[in-house]
């Protein structure tokens, strides 16, 4: 029986497996059935998800790989002829040649009635629905050849509006980095991730490509193994966005510093400390590294906010009892004011100049590395191309392992991670990484990223655990963008945003 499902990280976190754990968890299950059964659900998986999101479609087009991924899509032509669609695959390669299971999808095919055709024949001119069976979850290097020519065809009827269903994952993506493994890649409308979810489906290029994606368990049992990564989303808000008491007070919600903000950079500043503030935090400093800008003392949009020049030679014990979020606009003034932070702080977020101060200078990365033994976290929120500047790499290289990278990251530096871009990832030592569901382009201007610093800083309570705070500020921060915006979201409306989600619940 069919059990597809939207995977919506609003209800709660979904499991996310890479190619080799979906291969164990594969092993496992083909030990347990007959020949042919999984193959035999997965083609019926995808015939109904089809007949879901395109009913009114008459002509379906499959385009069939030469291996299980094509077997999995000839079997799915095979139901949806009996369904009453003119379904027909063109099959990209040798029939002979394809592997067992997808033999007989081939011979179940042909007795049902659906023409199969060498590419590149195609039996008629426009369908109203494409599913690409062409590659699966194995697929390693760049499509070529016909397979590459295959990907073409689905871009241009693509272009003139056809839907596309991919198969497991569109063909050309790698399935856990999310990556175009060359220049041809299927864009899908909606893909079906047999078994489970993958991690590339939802960050780096992959929401681009899979678009929304759907899962069926194909009746295999998912609880044991351990996923490979966790996408989350809204429901961690109501994980972890724990409501205030009346009886609690201002000291019960920490006080913030932010540490940045050097001669024309001060905006960068101010904009963490609103947006701490908006997060909720008791008390909001701001100690800006311009001495001119210092000097005006007041916040005029947010007069709450204390600007307290030099806070961060302040007492020992003011700056240990604070969470601190240092770098935002910082310039390399911040350097001198961090190993003091880093050695005192009992909750520190890094960004920005901050991180960049870290990549080169050895003696602060082991005043940094040290505080995990003493008992004091650490968030560091780079972009990526300061993730390469930390793992000493290039931004090509973090970009094609991002989960990777947040990992080698959380691992080096003993603190929690969050590599911000398209499905930021959220990394702490010893966890599985966690990539947010939330957010979109819109968040791609200037500022937004102070504003993330900020709110995290705000939203870190003493005593919550630091892997659950940034990830539930990444994930507000996202949600606060959506639904996408034809152009970019100002970091100052960001903040309003922020707050008003905040205070609507």
């Amino acid at each position: 029986m069919s059990t597809i499902r939207r995977v919506d990280a609003s209800r709660g976190r979904e499991p996310l497996f890479g190619v080799a754990a979906t291969r164990r968890i594969e092993a496992d299950g083909l030990r347990d059935v007959p020949a042919f059964t999984l193959m035999a659900r997965a083609g019926d998986a995808v015939a109904r998800l089809a007949l879901a999101l395109a009913p009114h479609a008459e002509r379906v087009l499959v385009l069939a790989g030469p291996g299980n991924n094509g077997g999995d899509g000839l079997e799915a032509a095979s139901r949806l002829r009996a369904f009453g669609k003119d379904a027909v695959v063109v099959l990209l390669g040798d029939p002979a040649a394809l592997p067992a299971d997808a033999i007989q999808a081939h011979a179940r095919a042909l007795q049902a009635g659906v023409p199969v055709s060498p590419w590149p024949a195609m039996p008629h001119d426009t369908p109203d629905l494409i599913i690409d069976a062409l590659l699966g979850i194995g697929a390693s290097r760049p499509p070529a050849g016909d397979l590459a020519a295959a990907i073409e065809l689905i871009a241009t009827l693509a272009a003139r509006g056809v839907p596309v269903l991919a198969v497991d994952v569109p063909s050309g993506l790698d399935p856990d980095h999310g990556q175009p493994l060359g220049e041809a890649c299927v864009v899908a409308r909606h893909t079906l991730a047999l078994i489970g979810a993958r991690p590339g489906l939802f960050t780096a290029s992959g929401r681009d490509f899979a678009g929304t994606v759907w899962t069926d368990a194909l009746g295999l049992d998912l609880d044991r193994p351990a996923p490979d990564a966790w996408l989350v989303g809204t429901g961690e808000i109501a994980r972890h966005g724990t409501p205030r008491r009346h009886a609690e007070h201002k000291g019960s919600f920490g006080d913030v510093a932010i540490v940045g903000g050097a001669a024309g950079m001060t905006g960068a500043a101010l904009l963490a400390a609103r947006a701490a503030h908006a997060a909720g935090a008791g008390r909001i400093f701001v100690d800006l590294l311009d001495a001119d800008a210092a000097a005006l003392g007041l916040d005029p949009e947010r007069p709450e906010l204390m600007l307290r020049p030099r806070w961060s030679q302040g007492p020992a014990a003011t700056v240990e009892l604070s969470t601190v979020v240092c770098g935002c606009g910082g310039g390399d003034a911040v350097r001198a004011a961090l190993p003091r932070l880093a050695g005192l702080a009992s909750r520190l977020v890094l960004d920005a100049d901050a991180l960049n101060a870290l990549a080169v200078d050895t003696a602060l990365r082991t005043v940094l590395a040290a505080r995990a033994s003493r008992d004091r976290a650490t968030i560091l929120t780079p972009h990526p191309l300061e993730a390469a500047r930390l793992l000493g790499t290039t931004t090509q290289a973090v970009q094609a392992d991002r989960l990777g990278a947040a990992t080698a990251l959380a691992d080096r530096y003993r603190a929690t991670v969050v590599l911000k871009g398209s499905g930021s990832v959220i990394a702490a030592p010893g966890e599985a990484p966690r990539i947010c569901a939330t957010g979109n382009a819109s968040l791609a201007t200037g500022g937004t990223g102070d504003v993330l610093a900020g709110w995290i800083g705000g939203r870190w309570r003493p005593g919550a655990s630091a892997f659950d705070t940034a990830t539930l500020g990444v994930v507000e921060h996202g949600a606060a963008a959506e639904p996408a915006l034809a152009g970019a979201l100002r970091a100052a409306d960001l903040v309003e945003r922020l707050y008003r989600r905040l205070r609507e619940g």
